[in-house]
């Protein structure tokens, strides 16, 4: 903040959006098949550190229901809560990290779908990060 000639504090710059775990927001979602990023909701499931520090959320891509169904994905119990117009599912396997300034809340995702979800990203967590091969070589970690 900073005095105006009036004496009245007024901020500077620009005020970057706070975003919690399970808001839904509209945001440019890149695709990884082509160099094009479309507007589509997304669930928030990562911010704190990360958006207090850089200003950036970790969202999952949210997805018509009528798509092909991969394995982890989550329905949205309740679209109008989400502030989406159509049957909707989290698609966990889709993560992206996207800047606060572009990101736009229209709704939440209902308590009811948050344990599937927090499962469905366990799972995949663990998968990635404690999945080990062999080592080929010699020199190759473990």
């Amino acid at each position: 903040m900073q005095p105006s000639m009036s004496g009245r504090l007024k901020p500077i710059g620009k005020r970057m959006p706070a975003f919690k775990t399970w808001d839904i927001v509209k945001v440019p979602f890149p695709y990884t098949d082509r160099p094009v990023r479309e507007w589509r909701p997304a669930l928030v499931i990562g911010e704190g550190f990360l958006q207090q520090s850089h200003s950036l959320v970790w969202v999952l891509m949210i997805t018509s229901a009528r798509n092909q169904r991969w394995p982890g994905d989550v329905a949205i119990s309740d679209i109008a809560l989400a502030g989406l117009s159509a049957e909707s599912v989290v698609r966990t396997a889709k993560i992206a990290t996207i800047e606060t300034i572009v990101a736009v809340k229209i709704g939440y995702l209902d308590i009811a779908d948050r344990s599937a979800v927090r499962e469905q990203m366990t799972k995949i967590l663990e998968q990635s990060l404690f999945y080990r091969e062999k080592p080929t070589t010699q020199g190759d970690s473990p």
